[in-house]
């Protein structure tokens, strides 16, 4: 935030509205994560579970990972010992992929929201602006290949716990999509939007 003047009313930064603002919804509109959790494989399918979550990043962050936790099934195969325990997907991959959605994102020119659209089959996460600076449609997802287009919200990630090292988070979303026997993550990438698609166990 910036400092108060003699006589003149503070002016919020960005970042400031993000990460510490009351009601950052109304001075920026996109800053937000619209859930949407479909019993089908089709965006006209039936709607089960929907959410439009606002607040500082901290608790959009916080309350989208409690509903992709609600969602994600876990099953306990009680015939063997020691018990085996199975998951649709490793929340380390929701984890990595939504704080980079919310983390890149452009948060100017645009009043969308990250969307996050859990199908019968499949999950995606998708991030208003496309690739940034050195990262281009065609090296986007390659091993240190990194820019930042919020480098102050990057800082406050690190800060704040959610990143211990820049630029592995895709490496490491696919890593345990792998272990848990998920398909590799897709990315549908234009100049406007980057699409991260998980899908489920064949």
């Amino acid at each position: 935030m910036k400092a108060k003047m003699p006589g003149r009313l503070s002016t919020p930064t960005m970042l400031g509205l993000l990460t510490l603002g009351k009601n950052t919804y109304d001075f920026v509109p996109g800053s937000y994560v619209q859930f949407l959790r479909i019993n089908g494989t089709e965006l006209s399918d039936p709607i089960i579970d929907e959410e439009a979550i606002k607040g500082i990043l901290s608790d959009i962050i916080r309350r989208t990972e409690e509903k992709l936790k609600a969602h994600n099934r876990t099953a306990v195969d009680i015939r063997h010992v020691p018990q085996i325990t199975t998951i649709d997907y490793p929340h380390i991959a929701f984890q990595q992929i939504l704080l980079n959605a919310i983390m890149h994102r452009s948060y100017e020119g645009t009043n969308a929201p990250v969307r996050v659209y859990w199908f019968n089959d499949r999950v995606e996460i998708i991030s208003p602006g496309g690739p940034y600076g050195f990262v281009t449609v065609e090296n986007f997802g390659n091993p240190g290949i990194v820019d930042y287009r919020n480098p102050n919200i990057a800082d406050v990630f690190k800060t704040l716990g959610y990143v211990q090292r820049y630029g592995v988070g895709i490496q490491t979303a696919q890593s345990a999509m792998k272990r848990n026997e998920n398909p590799p993550i897709e990315f549908q990438i234009n100049n406007g939007v980057v699409i991260c698609i998980l899908r489920a166990k064949k």
